[in-house]
């Protein structure tokens, strides 16, 4: 699943290429990835609107209208994209938007759980998300707020997108390695230190994921090269690279989760 390098790198590609495009032709392929709208409203209230910009929240894409607001989640095989020219939709297209300029903008999702919001008011969809990992407002003490007001493990806490909006297994694992932290640690148990150094991680490994181009690690992630700089993620049975210990896969919460189980002492820290 794209994960907020993945969508941030879509949205920054996306934002120049669209940005002042007007929407001449809706083609809705596959009704289902429509959330809370008919079809026909929604090729109605989308046509002749023009797209403002294209920007991110969480794992959303976010497109503003002249009016409303183009909401898609990627989810597992989502992906969003331009064709120049004439285009004759594939296999997988779900929603193909006609614009001007001669240009197509695509919807692809092989396994149809993506997901395509029209909203006036987006925080119906996205007011529920939690804080933006990478905004001035997240700090080191907000994170420590967050982190003693619950009694939850690490990994499926940081997975949750009402604690904190954007993260996913991969950066999840790669940030409790760098903090030095058992992805079942428990999140009140952190100390001052702990939680910084989670903070300090979450971060770095997000924006490096950015400057990367995100991880492609399947056909729908595009140019990224994260994966090749993967500390522990889908890495089990190989060497750490901090101590050369062996990477162990566990399952927390149902999600298979990677760790150095000496970096990444046991639980109870």
């Amino acid at each position: 699943m794209p994960e907020l390098p993945e969508v941030e790198t879509i949205a920054r590609k996306l934002d120049p290429i669209l940005a002042g495009s007007q929407i001449l032709s809706v083609d809705l392929r596959w009704n289902r990835s429509l959330v809370d709208l008919a079809p026909a409203e929604f090729t109605r209230q989308l046509c002749g609107q023009t797209i403002r910009s294209v920007s991110r929240r969480g794992k959303f894409l976010c497109l503003q209208l002249s009016y409303d607001q183009l909401l898609f989640h990627l989810r597992m095989s989502g992906d969003l994209d331009v064709k120049e020219g004439a285009y004759l939709p594939e296999k997988h297209d779900r929603l193909v938007l006609g614009l001007s300029g001669g240009r197509s903008m695509v919807f692809n999702d092989t396994r149809k759980f993506g997901r395509i919001w029209l909203t006036t008011d987006p925080s119906q969809v996205l007011g529920a998300l939690g804080p933006e990992p990478l905004s001035d407002g997240f700090t080191s003490q907000v994170l420590l707020d967050m982190l003693h007001h619950r009694h939850r493990q690490l990994k499926p806490l940081l997975l949750d997108q009402t604690f904190l909006a954007g993260l996913g297994n991969i950066y999840t694992d790669e940030a409790l390695h760098i903090a030095r932290l058992h992805p079942c640690r428990v999140s009140d148990s952190l100390t001052g230190q702990q939680v910084d150094d989670l903070w300090q991680a979450i971060r770095g490994v997000l924006e490096e994921g950015i400057r990367r181009n995100g991880a492609s690690i399947d056909w729908v992630y595009r140019g990224g090269d994260f994966q090749n700089h993967f500390r522990v993620y889908g890495r089990a049975g190989q060497a750490c690279p901090v101590c050369g210990t062996m990477i162990e896969r566990i399952l927390v919460s149902q999600r298979g989760t990677h760790f150095c189980p000496n970096c990444q002492p046991g639980k109870d820290g």
